[in-house]
């Protein structure tokens, strides 16, 4: 597994306009992408009746893959 994060190939693409990642280009972007969605759910459906920490753990579960996100982004993320 971990030779696949090691890979240098792009799993996404760059936006075509803004800033940031687009779709994926490759089957690990889109397992990422689904991992990452599915996270964000079950923590809102878990903590659902707790809305601050529901609120406090999907922010945080949202923003903290971004690193990754930009290393496998095709160019990097850059202003388009």
């Amino acid at each position: 597994m971990m030779h696949l994060l090691l890979d240098h190939r792009p799993w996404f693409r760059a936006k075509r306009r803004g800033y940031g990642t687009g779709l994926p280009i490759a089957w690990q972007g889109w397992l990422f992408l689904a991992l990452h969605i599915a996270m964000i759910t079950g923590l809102a459906i878990l903590l659902q009746g707790r809305p601050v920490f529901m609120t406090i753990a999907v922010i945080l579960a949202g923003l903290t893959p971004m690193p990754l996100y930009r290393a496998k982004t095709e160019g990097g993320w850059r202003w388009q």
